[in-house]
């Protein structure tokens, strides 16, 4: 059985594990998270390095990226250099790959007609592969870089502006600790309706699930949540909440959708291949076999 392992900077108390058959292969996935603290992930990948299969680097992006820039983030560089042995992912092949074939699907398929659909993506730099298809078909773009990211209540309206902003800010935010750019530990079950309007200016609510969560408001009647890593409680906070879909764009496994970070970690697993000779075209040649597709729930 081959073991994928996510090591996490977010909450323990979301952790959850899940045997399943791909492709023939049977696989035990595990999520474990270490609430924020650095030093424990880094000794758990340095325990685990070499036992495991592959790792999924969880809570935290290895790069700031628009298009062919990035800035490596310093304490994702700290946790990834851990593993000696055990390859270790985080998340982007996959963002580059699964989630603009997601948007393809959800537009060929006529699920969501994206053309003059208002859509905010809560960080641009953390999904670009999503942000250009998104755009290619016709969305209204709000990315919400800097104020789900930096607290700073200024939208960003075009990739161009999106790359821009990250040339400006990416050397400096690189070097910044985590914890001040995302919600880890325990934060990550704080809630504040702080920026409520731009959920309401919006139709589609789009990117990671935790920044979507930070400032939620107590009502998104209608809203189209597209997203990925939510439990069933999450669920049903957006239900609650008056959300009318919830689209993941990884599969669902006993009830619970991983991050791409343990999905990028189980095809590499899969492919049996050194990292560095890991192509986009390999991960989209495996997302066809395994013919994944976003899940879907009507909510409302």
């Amino acid at each position: 059985m081959k073991r994928i392992v996510s090591v996490s900077l977010g909450a323990s108390g979301r952790n959850h594990a899940v045997e399943t058959t791909l492709l023939g292969s049977r696989f035990r996935i595990e999520r474990i998270g270490t609430d924020g603290d650095i030093g424990k992930a880094l000794r758990l990948i340095k325990e685990l390095d070499g036992k495991v299969d592959a790792f999924g680097m969880g809570g935290i992006d290895l790069y700031i990226q628009t298009g062919r820039k990035k800035y490596v983030m310093r304490d994702a560089k700290r946790i990834s250099c851990a593993a000696k042995v055990t390859p270790i992912v985080d998340g982007t092949g996959l963002k580059d790959t699964l989630e603009r074939k997601t948007i393809e699907y959800l537009a060929d398929t006529g699920i969501i007609n994206f053309a003059e659909k208002k859509v905010l993506l809560v960080c641009g730099v953390d999904r670009f592969g999503m942000a250009e298809a998104l755009v290619k078909h016709g969305a209204i773009m709000t990315f919400g870089d800097l104020i789900f990211g930096l607290n700073f209540p200024v939208p960003i309206r075009s990739l161009e502006k999106l790359a821009f902003t990250a040339g400006l800010l990416g050397p400096i935010v690189s070097k910044l600790p985590f914890k001040l750019l995302y919600p880890t530990g325990s934060r990550q079950e704080v809630i504040t309706d702080k920026y409520s309007k731009y959920y309401n200016e919006n139709e589609v609510i789009a990117g990671d699930f935790l920044y979507i969560k930070k400032y939620l408001p107590r009502r998104v009647e209608g809203k189209i949540i597209l997203t990925n890593t939510v439990t069933t409680e999450d669920v049903e906070l957006l239900k609650q909440r008056g959300a009318s879909h919830l689209i993941t764009t990884t599969p669902e496994f006993n009830g619970r959708s991983f991050g791409t970070n343990v999905m990028e970690a189980l095809l590499v697993a899969l492919l049996e291949k050194p990292i560095a000779e890991i192509t986009n075209e390999n991960y989209l040649e495996l997302l066809e076999r395994l013919e994944f597709k976003p899940r879907i729930i009507k909510l409302s």
